[in-house]
């Protein structure tokens, strides 16, 4: 109860001092937000006269909620955990008497607080600035739960262990980079069965493909399952790869962790 205690006080001081980063809150949290808002009104033309309800803020929501698990969890992970390595930070919490689980409990509070707030925005957004249908069966409901949990636990370790591949001078290009190319074939920006079936393979590789594919699911309607790699939404699948990806995050960031900067004691 101590520890838990110690996480939750630690959950606060992460999220102050998250608040005080205005470039993390603007590409960690508001930039989905943003993009969704920029394609509804942008792509809104090419909808029109669409049916089954479908509108380009209906269409682009499920990326959008996929590339915010992806920012707010393994991004924000990745470049907090090495600045915090690299500035002594981990070094002198190390030092202190708070045990170590009581840092990752904050981490996950914060990535868990962050990541709920906005989705809350991006459905409330999505409902009422541009009138998209939301899900109104409880097994789609259970499916945002799970895919959204998933994704964010394992985006969180993974972050966390990707964070000692670079120094905090590095390590934005080394994040950045490689997860804007995920995004393009993952389908979060473009529909994912324009992009080239060997890209898709590759996407698949990797959790973020799995995570739009189940948000696809959540908000789109069946008859597009069958633009889908397999034909359909593959729900079961969708949940068995993620949670192997966390379980994979977690030994992962448990073998990788480092408190101490390289060449440091």
């Amino acid at each position: 109860m101590n520890t838990l205690a110690l996480g939750l006080d630690r959950t606060r001081i992460e999220l102050r001092m998250y608040s005080r980063e205005k470039e993390a809150v603007f590409f960690g949290f508001l930039f989905p937000i943003l993009l969704l808002t920029l394609f509804s009104v942008i792509f809104s033309s090419q909808f029109e006269g669409a049916g089954g309800g479908m509108t380009a803020a209906r269409f682009f929501l499920p990326g959008m909620v996929a590339a915010g698990v992806l920012l707010t969890s393994f991004q924000t992970m990745a470049l907090s955990v090495a600045s915090e390595r690299d500035d002594g930070s981990l070094k002198r919490l190390r030092a202190t008497p708070m045990p170590p689980a009581a840092y990752f409990l904050g981490k996950v509070g914060l990535v868990a607080v962050t990541s709920v707030v906005q989705l809350v925005v991006l459905l409330l957004v999505a409902r009422f600035a541009f009138d998209v249908e939301l899900p109104s069966s409880a097994d789609r409901w259970a499916l945002l739960a799970g895919v959204f949990s998933l994704g964010l636990f394992g985006g969180t370790v993974l972050g966390i262990a990707y964070s000692s591949l670079s120094t905090a001078r590095a390590i934005g290009a080394v994040v950045i980079g490689p997860q804007l190319v995920l995004q393009f074939i993952s389908g979060v920006y473009i529909a994912f069965s324009d992009v080239p079936p060997w890209l898709q393979q590759v996407a698949a590789l990797f959790p973020l493909k799995w995570i739009a594919q189940g948000m696809r699911a959540v908000f789109l309607p069946d008859a597009l399952a069958q633009a889908e790699m397999a034909g359909s939404w593959e729900q079961g699948r969708t949940l068995l790869v993620l949670a192997a990806w966390a379980v994979g995050g977690l030994v992962l960031c448990v073998m990788t962790f480092r408190w101490f900067k390289r060449g440091t004691v």
